[in-house]
């Protein structure tokens, strides 16, 4: 009996629960890596480096054990079973987490453990049943909907990106809007997505009864180690006794079944395609970071901050539609073949467009850089009614006299390893006989008289016209007029005959460049994400035969990990300028599309099912000897679709 399909289509019911359930997977792993550093940070009380290392290593370990799942997937559990034992690991996981983040459990070494035991089996939950999910989500569609599956992993994709966007709202708030033990309540913030993978594990299991499950292929792993080990001694012993082969796998011949060959040699092909993409991850991270630091330098009138960080993930969710039923079919109706890896090599270029996008920013923002170590920012305030000269002993810097309420910003060399990079923040210096107390919307400053210097305060950006300044007997009211984004502002407070009088000037300039300009990067990104991400995951499920459907999905997960690698041992980079980063980053992405298509131009697409009609199960060995020449030629898949011209 087929499988039920939904409202008259070609895609099976089925589908729907593991939609549900990825999107509820991703809400539970990315709600929590939301509040993560700030948990190790204000709650366990670690430094920024050591938080920081400690949550790229997490994040790295859930991109290495999707490796773990795929086999245990592939070789003894099966896809379903594997999905079920890991999530519940992974609810355990989040559990051990929530309570770790009680304050009234145990002291703080209690809570680090605590803490480190429920990331751990986190990221095997979570890195377990990866790959085995889509590979599972594949497998429900019969071998002639092709195009039906391919955009099944498109549907995919956006329930990720669907979850990450809404949990990314949702448990910020609920760490910091709620309180609980007298403080930010990290316990539900975790316990909440805990709560969701409970649901998604749920969701899955309800739909059992409609699932169409691969039974598991025995021991893979041995096997292919054993076949591939035979090959390489057989080969070594008896290359020159024996007539050359084709392929060097096919030395193990004489002990393992063909089938088992030809299936070996499919993955390695595919793996060897994917050597290059570690790199195109590990710029890919760089790219997001480097556009979160450039949006710091942007003008975010009427923009929140949070949406702007979300953008790449509510892109995701506008394009794939737009991509799938729009850009792709007209594509083919202008004859040209985009073929899967086409899509790949286009999404790096694209990716390349966003860094040569994001130099342009960077050449044209207008801020104060950071001194280089060893120099030291200094700024002097002439608060007098005349000129003034100032004069360092041994440096001849300010040879110009400064004029009244003026300041200058000067970098000097010195053994101090100071580095002042300040924004959104106001100060007041009070020249004034009386200590005064001054209110500017919900900010209280405080400045002692006698040329007191309250305490640096960020403030919102908004216009200030009704400022409040309190002495012991009078009350003043002033206009600051408009305080503005990545502005440094020192307002000078003095006192005249008629009231009180005020200067205000601008230490730091406001940014000049609207958030807007941020917007072409994220387009060329996305839309660079969407033909790569989305392709190659349902290239890796394509290319794959039957039994290793999940390890060829974790193979394509392995590149992300290694490119967090990448990332965590040129994290600090070689001290260039942003933009001639950016400029650095654009031409290795071409340079590694460019290897990537020449690798691709070789490339031979395969139907893994087409194994199922070559080599019979039944057919006794008589009958395989007598077809052998038959078999190869068929074997080389010469009706299956050309290679890949790039």
């Amino acid at each position: 009996m087929a499988p039920p399909k939904l409202c008259g289509t070609n895609y099976p019911v089925s589908i729907a629960f593991i939609v549900v359930n990825e999107f509820c997977e991703r809400f539970s792993y990315y709600g929590m890596k939301a509040v993560l550093t700030l948990y190790f940070i204000h709650y366990l009380h670690w430094d920024k480096n050591l938080s920081t290392a400690v949550y790229h290593a997490f994040s790295s370990l859930c991109y290495f054990t999707p490796v773990l799942g795929a086999l245990i997937a592939d070789s003894w559990l099966g896809k379903f079973k594997t999905v079920i034992y890991l999530s519940i690991v992974y609810v355990i996981g989040h559990v051990v987490k929530s309570v770790g983040a009680i304050p009234d459990v145990g002291d703080s070494t209690v809570h680090v453990v605590l803490s480190m035991l429920g990331l751990v089996l986190i990221a095997f939950g979570t890195g377990g049943i990866k790959p085995c999910v889509a590979a599972f989500g594949g497998d429900q569609f019969d071998e002639e909907h092709t195009e039906e599956r391919r955009k099944f992993f498109s549907i995919f994709y956006m329930s990720i990106n669907a979850g990450s966007v809404l949990s990314t709202i949702v448990t910020p708030i609920l760490r910091g809007d709620v309180k609980c033990f007298g403080g930010d309540c990290y316990a539900l913030a975790f316990g909440v997505p805990a709560a969701l993978m409970v649901i998604a594990l749920v969701v899955f299991i309800a739909g059992n009864g409609l699932y169409k499950k691969s039974p598991p292929e025995g021991n893979v792993l041995v096997c292919v180690c054993k076949c591939i080990g035979f090959a390489i001694r057989n080969r070594w012993t008896n290359s020159k006794k024996r007539p050359k082969r084709s392929h060097w796998l096919d030395w193990a011949e004489e002990k393992y079944p063909k089938r088992l060959i030809q299936e070996i040699q499919m993955v390695f092909r595919v793996l060897v395609l994917y050597i290059p993409l570690p790199m195109f991850w590990a710029l890919f991270d760089q790219q997001v970071k480097g556009y979160i630091q450039l949006i710091s330098f942007c003008n975010l009138v009427g923009v929140c901050f949070c949406v702007v960080k979300m953008l790449n993930a509510l892109l995701i969710l506008v394009f794939i539609p737009i991509f799938d039923m729009g850009i792709y079919p007209l594509i083919r109706l202008c004859r040209i073949k985009l073929t899967p890896l086409r899509k790949m090599a286009a999404g790096m270029i694209l990716a390349a467009l966003a860094f040569c996008a994001a130099t342009v920013v960077e050449i044209n923002k207008s801020v104060v850089e950071p001194p280089p170590a060893k120099e030291s920012l200094v700024q002097v305030y002439n608060l007098m009614d005349s000129e003034v000269t100032v004069q360092f002993p041994g440096q001849t810097v300010l040879s110009d006299p400064l004029k009244s309420y003026e300041v200058t910003s000067l970098q000097t060399n010195t053994d101090l390893l100071f580095c002042l990079r300040i924004f959104y923040f106001c100060r007041f210096i009070n020249t004034h006989t009386k200590n005064i107390n001054i209110t500017v919307g919900t900010d209280e400053f405080y400045a002692a008289a006698n040329y007191g210097i309250s305490q640096n305060i960020s403030v919102p950006r908004g216009e200030y016209n009704g400022v409040v300044c309190e002495t012991n007997s009078d009350q003043y009211h002033i206009d600051l007029g408009l305080l503005d984004f990545g502005a440094f502002y020192t307002v000078i407070l003095s006192k005249e005959s008629n009231g009180l009088t005020f200067k205000k000037m601008e230490d730091i300039q406001a940014n000049d460049i609207h958030i807007a300009w941020q917007v072409p990067q994220y387009v060329f990104i996305t839309a660079g994400e969407v033909m790569f991400s989305i392709t190659g995951l349902e290239f890796s499920y394509s290319q794959a035969p039957a039994s290793m459907k999940s390890v060829l999905q974790a193979g394509w997960l392995m590149t992300v990990a290694f490119g967090n690698v990448i990332v965590l041992i040129v994290a600090e980079g070689a001290g260039m300028e942003q933009w001639t980063e950016f400029l650095l980053f654009a031409g290795l992405l071409v340079a590694v599309s460019i290897i990537f298509s020449i690798m691709a131009y070789f490339y031979t697409y395969v139907d893994p099912d087409q194994l199922d009609k070559i080599f019979r199960e039944d057919t006794d060995d008589e009958k395989v000897g007598s077809s052998d020449s038959k078999k190869n030629e068929a074997v080389s898949l010469n009706d299956m679709p050309k290679q890949t011209k790039m």
